[in-house]
């Protein structure tokens, strides 16, 4: 069966839409440090397969804005916790720009390598390179951490929108300041949001090449 490492409940529920068996593994990867989400996602795959000896997906997804050349991006986590949405949203209005982006990666692993197909393959190169010093320390001590250069399979998903004031009761994180066709995906509901979702993108894109891979 495959796994999809996650704790969140909600991510699974959305990933039933396309996939016809997964189940949720809750599993703590290194989340190393990167420019782009797909190493990051990559390297959490990596681990998690090693760890559950089957096929995975692991995700990764941020808010990009454009005119604050992709901030916070793939470090939208931790700017959520430091510096809080609110904040992103008036550094956005500030530098006079709306337009944004909210965009995941689903990577796949599974061991094996695969045929050639418009999406990407991540084969590991550029481990070494992404590791923050402390990974890199951890990897070369610890068996259970360091999952190889075995490929890994990469499929994006992007929706756009632009940054307004808050609004909205639901969602969570910077759904209330992204706006896409009138709304905020706060204002949204769970079945409008996963509708539009980046994540749903992904994984409409990573179901569609699964099922072909599986027949």
């Amino acid at each position: 069966m495959l796994s999809y490492v996650t704790t969140n409940p909600g991510k699974v529920r959305e990933a039933e839409q396309y996939l016809e068996e997964v189940r949720a593994v809750d599993f703590d990867y290194t989340e190393i440090q990167a420019s782009e989400l797909g190493p990051i996602a990559a390297r959490g795959a990596r681990e998690a397969f090693a760890h559950v000896g089957g096929p995975v997906i692991v995700d990764d997804a941020g808010l990009f804005v454009d005119d604050l050349d992709g901030f916070p991006g793939p470090y939208s986590a931790y700017v959520e916790d430091t510096l809080g949405v609110e904040r992103v949203g008036e550094l956005a209005r500030q530098e006079g720009t709306l337009r944004a982006h909210f965009r995941c990666v689903i990577a796949y692993c599974d061991g094996e390598g695969f045929a050639a197909t418009p999406e990407p393959v991540d084969r590991g190169e550029r481990r070494g390179q992404d590791l923050a010093a402390d990974d890199r320390a951890t990897a070369s001590t610890d068996d259970t951490v360091d999952a190889g250069d075995v490929p890994v399979k990469l499929f994006e998903g992007s929706v756009p929108g632009r940054i307004v004031e808050p609004r909205g009761e639901g969602g969570f994180g910077y759904d209330p300041i992204f706006e896409h066709d009138g709304e905020t995906l706060a204002e949204m509901s769970t079945e409008e949001k996963n509708a539009v979702s980046h994540r749903g993108r992904a994984l409409a894109k990573f179901g569609e090449w699964f099922q072909a891979r599986t027949q």
